[in-house]
């Protein structure tokens, strides 16, 4: 068993000590142990009940813990503790599990760590270097989160919105350390989408699905950046594309649309196209219409107005612009853009040198400052 499939473990195995009597902080602590003496000793001699073996080494670690707490009573504690008899329950709390990580009293940036851990069976230190930052910041942030819910109860409704909010921000957190967080992002999704029956979760597992299977193309040999109009659309992922639309379909025909839904259309009309120039931009504003109407977010009339400046022309969408808030970031980069399709090239040279110099990604403000410099070129030529 690999290690990606020995995690997928790691919520259910929780769940079982929770349900025990363990307290979540403990039971997550005695499952990451058992996942990595797992992980040493599975190579060469594999269970044959996977789910079995971890809930039996994680309770004994759990009781060795609470002996270690409470040694003048422990052969009570021993005895009180000792799970009934016969084969592990097959309940799944991995639904519940995401909610509990994902609790709305929690900084998403907690919130992200905790399931990461809990749920994606990552280590403090993969989740350190995934974050760029030491692991024993990232020890307190994870300790700190599960102190903030240690009262919560597993069996408690959780907020599923959150919970997708949550895995969205680890999948465009993308690859850093040895840990790549898109793909994680993705196994956690296909996770919880088989544990609730929701559209909007098949909508989220559909959205990054179909932008993941463009990701070869998105950076040259040199790690540059290329936009979406320039890539190389033989390197796109068509089975990852295919599964996506299947998964988006099934979603949609529920008839109970949501955000993640939205944008997973909009991503399916970028994909469906075999050349930039014969992308559905009408299709595309329309559904960005759509999305503007479930969420009100500014990033989507930001993106609604690129839309409407390639479906209608480039004045239809700086004044689509013009009424996007000022303040939003690559606001700019949007402007750059539409008066560079607009043939305003001195305009848009000065506009892509400024949104460079806001740009907080290396590769972003490389790719920005590149553009600036070839319309500046062309414009004096």
């Amino acid at each position: 068993m690999d290690g990606a499939r020995l995690r997928e473990l790691i919520p259910e195995v929780i769940g079982v000590l929770v349900r025990r009597g363990a307290d979540f902080a403990s039971a997550e602590d005695a499952v990451q142990e058992a996942l990595l003496k797992a992980l040493g000793t599975w190579p060469a001699d594999p269970p044959r009940d996977p789910k079995g073996w971890l809930v039996t080494v994680a309770w004994r670690r759990y009781l060795d813990h609470r002996r270690s707490e409470r040694a003048r009573s422990g052969r009570e504690v021993a005895y009180d503790l000792q799970p009934s008899p016969g084969p592990v329950p097959a309940a799944d709390d991995t639904l519940q599990l995401y909610a509990l990580c994902a609790h709305p009293s929690l900084a998403p940036a907690s919130a992200v760590a905790l399931t990461l851990r809990a749920v994606g069976g990552l280590t403090t230190r993969q989740i350190a270097e995934a974050y760029l930052v030491p692991e024993a910041t990232m020890a307190q942030r994870i300790s700190r989160a599960k102190r903030r819910i240690a009262e919560v109860p597993l069996d408690r409704p959780g907020d599923l919105a959150t919970v997708l909010r949550v895995l969205y921000l680890i999948y465009n957190e993308g690859h850093s350390g040895e840990v790549d967080l898109a793909t994680e992002a993705i196994r956690v999704t296909r996770q919880l989408a088989a544990a609730a029956d929701e559209p909007e979760v098949a909508g989220l597992l559909a959205l990054m699905l179909l932008h993941h299977a463009r990701r070869a193309a998105r950076t040259d040999p040199a790690g540059r950046l290329v936009p979406l109009a320039e890539q190389d659309r033989s390197l796109w992922d068509t089975a990852l594309i295919a599964e996506g639309v299947e998964i988006l379909q099934g979603a949609l025909a529920r008839d109970r649309l949501g955000e993640y839904q939205a944008q997973a259309a909009i991503a399916a009309l970028h994909d469906d196209a075999r050349r930039f120039e014969e992308t559905d931009w009408v299709q595309i504003v329309e559904w960005y219409d759509e999305l503007v109407a479930l969420t009100g977010s500014e990033v989507a009339r930001l993106n609604r107005a690129v839309a409407v400046g390639e479906a209608d022309g480039a004045p239809a969408g700086l004044a689509a612009l013009a009424e996007v808030d000022p303040r939003l970031p690559r606001r700019t980069a949007a402007a750059a853009y539409l008066h560079e399709r607009a043939g305003q090239l001195a305009e848009a040279a000065d506009l892509y040198a400024a949104a460079a110099r806001a740009a907080t990604n290396l590769a972003e403000r490389d790719h920005l400052t590149r553009r600036a410099a070839r319309l500046r070129q062309a414009a004096s030529g």
